[in-house]
């Protein structure tokens, strides 16, 4: 199969997993408070941060390295978890909707609690990965960026499938992390189709809010701000939840599970085996 191909396939899939979240408009939920939590947070670290250094930036620049390390560390933790968090949610909601089964917001959130320990390791997992890469990077200069840039992005792929694998999987991380590499290995082949269309829709969306940041502004320049913000937000929160359906959906094809009202065809020849 032509990468054509499967870009084709990708746009496909992508727009099928936008007919799932229209037709249920409550799952977009999931991202929008996932995107609150992180404002909170990193409101909440911010402001600790500020303290700790007697409300003086220089000195949180210049000093209190040790703490600094410890901040960032925990900051890189909470992330990985609100946003697993909420994304399990979305997962086991798009298993109910692939089942027949209305999706429940509530229901959805109460299986990623009974996941919490499975959701905790994998962050704590991912937090160490991340943070040093992110050290790496700061200390090897060009080059370091070079070489984190490029394991950033084998991660980000490698790690693909792992929010179904920690959800209904009985793994820890470094299995699931094993095992979203072999699915990805056997069954991707060469085709980055689905997250090219992704970000495709993402930078379309976001090019489409730009003249509304023109208009708004032109009356008003905090309204504009304020509206310019909203609009990328929402269109982050719609392809966020769009990606975590395709990937659920997937995710219950290669397992055999049916995958109701979506486009099954396609989402095996998109992640057909490598011959």
């Amino acid at each position: 199969m032509s990468i054509f191909t499967k870009l084709s396939n990708g746009w496909t899939l992508s727009m099928n997993s936008l007919k799932v979240l229209k037709e249920n408009k409550q799952l977009i939920i999931f991202p929008v408070l996932s995107g609150i939590s992180m404002i909170l947070i990193i409101g909440s670290f911010v402001i600790a941060l500020l303290a700790s250094a007697g409300w003086d930036i220089e000195y949180i620049n210049d000093e209190n390295t040790a703490w600094n390390y410890v901040i960032g560390f925990l900051f890189y933790l909470v992330n990985y978890f609100i946003v697993a968090f909420f994304n399990t949610a979305l997962i086991q909601c798009t298993r109910d909707y692939f089942n027949g089964e209305q999706p429940s917001v509530k229901k959805g959130l109460q299986f990623a609690w009974s996941r919490v320990g499975a959701i905790f390791s994998w962050s704590l997992f991912a937090a160490t990965i991340g943070f040093g890469l992110k050290l790496l990077q700061e200390n090897l200069g060009t080059v370091g960026k070079i070489i984190t840039g490029i394991i950033g992005i084998v991660w980000s792929i490698a790690t693909f499938f792992v929010v179904p694998i920690i959800a209904y999987e009985n793994l820890g991380p470094i299995q699931a992390f094993k095992r979203s590499t072999q699915i990805m290995k056997e069954k991707w082949g060469e085709s980055l189709g689905a997250n090219f269309s992704f970000g495709l829709l993402r930078f379309l969306g976001l090019i489409l809010c730009v003249p509304l940041l023109a208009l708004a502004a032109f009356i008003n320049p905090i309204l504009g701000i304020i509206l310019f913000a909203l609009a990328v937000f929402f269109v982050l929160a719609v392809s966020s939840a769009a990606q975590i359906i395709f990937i659920s959906a997937v995710y219950h094809n290669l397992n055999g599970d049916p995958v109701k009202n979506f486009n099954e065809k396609f989402a095996e020849n998109l992640f057909q085996a490598k011959k």
